[in-house]
């Protein structure tokens, strides 16, 4: 498949500034972003602003090229690989672990900016949080803590669920096995039973809350995933039809019929790389920028949708989340 064939360009002139021109703009520095979700505007907003702050404007003393990759975790090494041999400033991979490791093995010396769920020095991306120590850096989002927090969330919804299907991708590894590593502890602590069910496609969504029907789960628990976040239609469809309560990791869900979110603020976290791509591009290291922390957090509940799964949601829940959809 052509390069071409897969970039979506978004940002007014930067839709229209082809690749060949990069050896006639040298002046003018190229950001790779890389992202595992569907094309969200919101979202390359948010990195576009946080570049503002730090004075680059696209189009004017930045381009950006944009590429949103659901699911498409096979392409990456190719696109890394393309992104290098251009010579793009900065690597910018925000809420994208795979993409994050994939740009990592392509290069020593680009910057890459992260945005990642696990422990960025169990990953080998940087060899410590406060010293990084190579060519990446970025913003650790604490996949453990959240996954066992919304797990609880969930079984204070539906406080009778005991048996809860839980939904990874497998084509994309790294977040699978730390689902897989934190969520059975989390369930053992609230004396739920867990069964894991995999999905990489459309027709393998449908197949495994075919699955879980069959079995009869009280709930599902879906795994965080750029792939997952694109079809969330689908899942709010399907949990819809078969009357599942489901706890996702984003608030896109809950805003097309999901029952309910937690996770980190995408916004504040496209953000901050956009901060960090930003500094980058003036003149910062990686290696002398501390990994941060994610300090925002977004708890959502659908109002309309508990009501149709005849759930009360308790007050205190209603009273913890950041917003509530009616």
């Amino acid at each position: 498949m052509k390069r071409r064939e897969f970039i979506t360009l978004l940002g007014g002139a930067a839709a229209a500034w082809p690749v060949a021109a990069r050896g006639q703009q040298t002046a003018i520095p190229v950001v790779g972003f890389v992202s595992g979700r569907s094309t969200e505007e919101r979202l390359g907003a948010a990195f576009r602003k946080a570049l503002n702050e730090t004075g680059y404007v696209e189009g004017q003393n930045v381009m950006v090229e944009y590429h949103w990759l659901p699911g498409h975790y096979d392409r990456l090494p190719a696109l890394m690989a393309d992104l290098v041999r251009s010579r793009v400033a900065v690597i910018a991979t925000p809420g994208f672990t795979a993409g994050a490791l994939a740009a990592k093995a392509a290069t020593a010396t680009i910057p890459i900016v992260f945005g990642v769920a696990e422990d960025p020095v169990k990953l080998g991306l940087v060899t410590s949080l406060a010293r990084p120590g190579g060519n990446a850096t970025g913003i650790n989002l604490l996949s453990a803590e959240i996954a066992s927090k919304r797990l609880g969330f969930l079984h204070e919804m539906v406080p009778r669920a005991v048996r809860i299907a839980v939904l990874i991708n497998p084509a994309n590894p790294s977040i699978a096995d730390a689902t897989l590593r934190d969520i059975p502890e989390a369930a053992r602590a609230l004396g739920l039973q867990i069964q894991i069910l995999y999905a990489s496609t459309s027709r393998e969504i449908e197949a495994a809350f075919a699955t879980l029907v069959r079995h009869r789960a009280d709930a599902l628990f879906v795994g965080p995933d750029g792939f997952f976040t694109s079809r969330r239609v689908q899942f709010a469809t399907l949990a819809a039809r078969h009357a599942i309560p489901t706890a996702y990791s984003n608030r896109s869900h809950p805003e097309v019929g999901g029952l309910m979110s937690y996770g980190a603020d995408n916004l504040e976290y496209y953000r901050q790389v956009g901060v960090y791509t930003g500094q980058i591009l003036k003149g910062a290291k990686p290696t002398d920028m501390p990994v941060l922390q994610t300090t925002k957090w977004e708890f959502v509940i659908n109002m309309q949708t508990a009501r149709a799964l005849g759930l009360e949601v308790p007050n205190s829940l209603q009273l913890l989340a950041d917003e509530v959809i009616e």
